[in-house]
């Protein structure tokens, strides 16, 4: 049973193509099959969250992060009587945009594409799933619902201000009412990315060894957690002592906004789910107790792992891949795979045009495959 509040696929805006309905799927079931099923999806099996991805098995990569992302989105939907497979499409699209190497790649991407309108994986997510996949015979990208493709768009919050141009080429077709705050699934789909990574990025953080579980320990919401399973299990290992912990961490974040999203609901009361685009603020969120307390992990974790000494050596090292990779092709762009040729002859002269179709290139690339093809061109690895 869906919330009056939620996204009913039978009201659903449709698509930029107009499709025939399936007999046994819902429009929003379809989105989910076509993300999971697309080039860009699989690749970020070897895409990088924070280490690179040769670094060692055992780390999160962008694939396992979407599939936890997904899973949380999918709990926290279905306990709000939200759609559980919009929520989810837009839980597995969300990092389809990003470049190889994580927010360093994108970093360095952004610089190099400044003159030539910008970099933004957000923005980029809506290009590969409206232009760059060239599956179908009838279009170009996945042919999305209006609401999973507003989902993607707009689930961080409105996009205001001068558009980047992956976002603003597509938005000139097809309204995404970017003004706005997207639906409640979409709302949901963003915490559950800050609750997997906050896990997550704590977990590979100590496998890492680039800090100590009694450092973890004394952090807000982690005091707690540790202090039950010590109590619980005085005589466990470190390593069970560590899951038991985390598992907790995780529990509390997902109960946090289970409540605070029904309180806050209960509060705005929203008859639609254009009600919840247009009531001005978040319906889905942390209370501000755990927000305050995860701000202050997220500037334990900036300071210990995401700019750690060994991890910005290795930052330096993957910045100088792509700074190298990309002026080579805009210079060289006969180097680019024969299936990118034809936007190469499409953009013909324009600089700008030439850019964005190397940009579109680079930033698809696996971490695995960019150190290759670097080693390649420039005769030394990353």
């Amino acid at each position: 049973m869906l919330a009056r509040y939620a996204c009913d696929p039978a009201h659903s805006r449709g698509r930029l193509y107009p499709e025939g309905e399936s007999t046994f799927r819902s429009c929003f079931q379809r989105d989910r099959d076509r993300i999971i099923h697309c080039s860009a999806f699989r690749r970020l099996k070897h895409k990088t969250q924070v280490f690179v991805e040769h670094e060692g098995d055992f780390y999160r990569t962008r694939l396992t992060h979407s599939i936890e992302v997904a899973q949380v989105a999918r709990t926290l939907s279905g306990v709000l009587g939200l759609n559980s497979e919009l929520t989810e499409a837009v839980a597995l699209a969300h990092d389809l945009g990003h470049t190889p190497f994580g927010h360093t790649g994108e970093d360095a991407l952004a610089k190099l594409m400044a003159p030539y309108g910008g970099f933004d994986h957000n923005a980029q997510a809506i290009r590969i799933v409206t232009h760059l996949e060239r599956h179908y015979a009838e279009f170009d990208g996945l042919n999305l619902t209006w609401d999973t493709l507003e989902g993607i768009a707009k689930h961080n919050g409105p996009v205001t201000g001068d558009l980047p141009y992956a976002l603003a080429d597509y938005n000139a077709i097809h309204d995404l009412e970017l003004h706005t705050h997207a639906s409640a699934e979409a709302q949901v789909a963003a915490l559950a990315d800050d609750i997997a990574y906050n896990h997550h990025d704590i977990h590979d953080g100590l496998r890492a060894q680039l800090f100590d579980q009694e450092e973890v320990a004394s952090l807000p919401i982690l005091r707690d957690c540790y202090a039950e399973v010590d109590r619980t299990y005085p005589d466990t290992d470190r390593y069970r002592r560590r899951h038991e912990a985390l598992r907790r961490f995780f529990g509390v974040m997902v109960e946090d906004v289970i409540a605070e999203t029904r309180r806050t609901l209960a509060e705005i009361d929203p008859q639609s789910a254009d009600d919840v685009r247009l009531c001005g603020r978040p319906v889905a969120r942390f209370s501000q107790g755990v927000w305050n307390d995860l701000k202050v992990l997220r500037k334990f974790m900036f300071d210990k792992m995401y700019r750690a000494p060994s991890v910005m050596v290795v930052r330096a090292e993957v910045t100088k891949v792509v700074e190298e990779l990309f002026p080579h092709y805009l210079e060289h762009p006969d180097l680019l795979p024969p299936r990118w040729q034809v936007d190469v002859e499409k953009a013909g002269t324009d600089r700008t045009a030439l850019a964005r179709v190397v940009s579109d290139y680079v930033s698809g690339m696996t971490d695995r495959y960019a150190i290759e093809i670097h080693a390649e061109l420039f005769g030394n690895a990353a």
